[in-house]
């Protein structure tokens, strides 16, 4: 063959004919198809040796372990079971093509969270044309640039005015809930939480005011339809040995559902951007808003400057506003609805709660910024649910450098690890009966835990910039919802645990409402 197409190449193509064209291109195909299969056995062999010193489950010659996870809500669990049995980390296959080490001991987290590592591109590749590279994507002095210009957002002087907002869009939605509660029907957490969490996201970081956004029905929002195609077909593509390939994601159904979501969602950013460049547009104008309101994510984005003056280019703006937007809505979404069900199964818990939040508010139905250092048993039930149920249950690293961890085992560089939130929370090494709910782990007697057995908002220099945001807007959202509903599990309906880039249920969590008593 490699005579043939040398003749062939060797011919002026003025005389090539249409059969010699043909067979031309597939001895090309095949040459190429060939250096890829040899730099594929070249890259599952280095896998291969940088993980002999971490046995894990037995992978199937071809799929790897993928084809053990079925999508029945028991995914997680699986990994659980494999983490008990091969304690600290164990190597996942994707095929012969992807592996990870996966981390499900704080020791090995804290080793990895120590340092400054980039995302694992080979993941978070497929967030890229969602939400560009902001800082979730970022990596190097271009990521501390931007953390650095981003870190005034979350001031505590800028989320004190947010609470009154939160507080308005969480009444919002408990006044819609009025309906199930005296109709005694089952209601969808993940539907109103969503919305809820949007238009306070709205109001907070961009100071939209009455916006219809927590009055519409979840399927009738163009944005936050997109933005849970986007999180599925991104998790789907991750596990998929064929979306691996650009072009074959590209040319598929799930490649154009993906693009027509980017840009609905993009659509939404940009108008979000001009209109705010639109009302700032001098610095008398700029004056005026401040007097009225509090400056807020969107304006300190745009104001931004670094040493040499330089703000952000309109690219990275977009791609920090879209990261924000995700992080900042899909994730506080996921935790609100997470531990008010934990709080419907536990009904003690849940009344120790209202009891706590009906004492601090009176006859108030919204929150302030000092109650929330003031509900302490509310806020250990928080860290309970994040703890069983964390909103991001895995994040990836890519080592640049190579690592040595506490046991002796060793890593090289360009390795790429996954930290287990689920179940580094689960380990049964570190947490006594981990599956049982009980918010007394946190309390201040029990606080001498390891620095990360809890780190449902990561931990180290690319820790959640916006953690203390998301904490605030759940402390206000289950509060108030305690202080107005007592909650029940659906029993005829549990969730089924589905791991996304956001932890979500594949059959949403479903809870019975019934009026509390109040003061």
């Amino acid at each position: 063959m490699a005579s043939s197409l040398w003749r062939i190449l060797s011919t002026p193509w003025q005389s090539v004919t249409f059969s010699q064209a043909l067979q031309l291109v597939a001895g090309l195909g095949l040459l190429l198809l060939l250096l890829k299969v040899i730099s594929l056995y070249f890259r599952w062999k280095r896998m291969t040796a940088a993980f002999h010193s971490f046995p894990g489950p037995p992978a199937h010659w071809l799929f790897g372990h993928i084809h053990e996870f079925r999508r029945d809500g028991t995914d997680l669990d699986k990994v659980a079971a494999w983490a008990e049995q091969y304690p600290n980390a164990f190597p996942l296959w994707v095929g012969k093509i992807f592996s990870n080490l996966v981390v499900t001991h704080p020791e090995y987290a804290k080793a990895i969270y120590g340092r400054s590592d980039p995302k694992a591109l080979t993941a978070y590749n497929f967030l890229i044309p969602w939400i560009g590279k902001g800082l979730l994507i970022l990596s190097g002095e271009t990521w501390f640039q931007h953390r650095r210009l981003i870190t005034p957002a979350f001031h505590y002087d800028v989320l004190k005015p947010y609470i009154k907002l939160i507080s308005d869009s969480t009444n919002v939605m408990l006044d819609k809930w009025e309906t199930p509660c005296k109709e005694k029907r089952s209601l969808e957490l993940f539907e109103h939480v969503s919305l809820m969490a949007l238009d306070s996201i709205m109001k907070c970081a961009f100071s939209y005011k009455n916006q219809p956004y927590v009055l519409c029905h979840f399927r009738d929002n163009p944005y936050i339809r997109a933005v849970y195609d986007l999180s599925y077909l991104t998790y789907n593509r991750m596990r998929s040995i064929v979306y691996q390939s650009s072009l074959l994601f590209h040319l598929s159904p799930d490649g154009f559902r993906f693009r027509k979501a980017c840009r609905i969602a993009h659509q939404h950013t940009d108008k979000v951007i001009a209109q705010r460049k639109k009302l700032l547009k001098n610095e008398e104008e700029m004056e005026k808003v401040k007097q009225k309101r509090h400056p807020d994510f969107l304006d300190i984005l745009l104001r931004a400057k670094d040493e040499k003056g330089r703000g952000l280019s309109d690219e990275d703006l977009r791609a920090e506003v879209d990261t924000f937007m995700f992080e900042g809505h899909d994730t506080t979404m996921s935790g609100i609805s997470w531990i008010l069900y934990c709080l419907a199964k536990h009904p003690e818990h849940q009344k120790r709660c209202r009891e706590e939040i009906q004492e601090l508010l009176g006859k108030r139905d919204t929150m302030e910024w000092e109650d929330l250092n003031k509900i302490p048993y509310t806020t250990m039930c928080i860290k309970e649910g994040l703890r069983l149920y964390p909103p991001v249950p895995v994040v990836s690293r890519e080592l640049s450098k190579p690592i040595t961890f506490y046991d002796g085992r060793s890593l090289p560089a360009g390795t790429i690890t996954t930290l287990n939130m689920y179940c580094i929370h689960r380990n049964s090494s570190v947490w006594k009966e981990p599956e049982v709910f009980d918010p007394l782990r946190f309390s201040p007697e029990n606080s001498n835990r390891h620095s990360h057995a809890h780190v449902p908002f990561a931990a180290g220099p690319r820790n959640c910039i916006g953690q203390n945001f998301a904490m605030n807007e759940m402390k206000v959202a289950v509060a108030l919802t305690l202080n107005r509903f007592e909650l029940s599990p659906d029993l005829a309906n549990p969730p089924l645990l589905l791991p996304q880039i956001v932890l979500r249920s594949k059959n949403g969590i479903h809870v019975y409402l019934k009026k509390a008593n109040r003061y």
